[in-house]
């Protein structure tokens, strides 16, 4: 084989390399809207909130951000600072099955009378353990306020708001809860879903480095059989 010939099928599995590894899905992320329907100490109330969960990698799970885009249910009386404190669930379907707690802060600033009760973003930690596409959706929303307790349920059975291809450490494959804890008292920043597409990215443009590295080598060698 002429070193034209070599010099062309390094170049080439170079670039398959690297485009392989590039495509490699990443994550999957939307704001899906929740029809909550509430149950409260004076009633049932309802409200539709936008909801958006993104995701950040965390040794060997995800910290998982929920975030509310409009204010759900309400309180006939003022809630001062801090006394409403919200929490959360976020179900776990695909590859891996369970349910994610995430809470948050109490409420920084105080909640007039018969206005929208906004949540704030609501974290917790979710450690695979299996491996695969996971979905992730809102699920019940609890709301402590003055000692009461709101509970909100979605009863539009809404879509996932974040789908990951996940790694289970150990690939264990066990099933059940997945375990999860929240994050209490911690706000996350509003980052978009990590995956591993930057570390592959990486590994590609190295795998092309070689690859070029090798045919530059190869060119040089036949160029140099040439002249002998």
């Amino acid at each position: 084989m002429s070193y034209q010939k070599r010099t062309a099928l390094a170049l080439a599995s170079a670039l398959a390399g690297t485009v392989v590894l590039m495509a490699a899905p990443a994550a999957h992320a939307t704001v899906v809207d929740v029809d909550y329907r509430c149950k409260t100490p004076i009633g049932d109330k309802g409200a539709v909130s936008p909801i958006d969960i993104k995701s950040v990698r965390s040794g060997g799970g995800y910290r998982l951000t929920m975030s509310f885009q409009k204010g759900v249910s309400s309180s006939p009386v003022e809630l001062g600072k801090g006394a409403m404190n919200p929490s959360a669930v976020i179900k776990v379907s695909g590859a891996d099955q369970g349910e994610v707690q995430v809470s948050g802060p109490p409420n920084a600033a105080a909640i007039p009378a018969n206005s929208p009760i906004k949540i704030g973003d609501l974290s917790g930690t979710y450690t695979p353990r299996k491996s695969g596409k996971v979905d992730f959706t809102a699920g019940v929303l609890t709301i402590k306020a003055l000692g009461t307790t709101t509970t909100c349920t979605p009863s539009n059975s809404p879509g996932p708001s974040l789908r990951l291809d996940v790694t289970a450490a150990g690939n264990t494959g066990s099933t059940g809860n997945t375990g999860n804890t929240p994050d209490n008292g911690g706000q996350l920043p509003k980052t978009g879903p990590l995956d591993s597409a930057t570390a592959l990215g990486m590994l590609g443009g190295t795998v092309l480095l070689t690859g070029a590295a090798g045919a530059l080598w190869l060119t040089r060698r036949g160029q140099g059989a040439v002249g002998r």
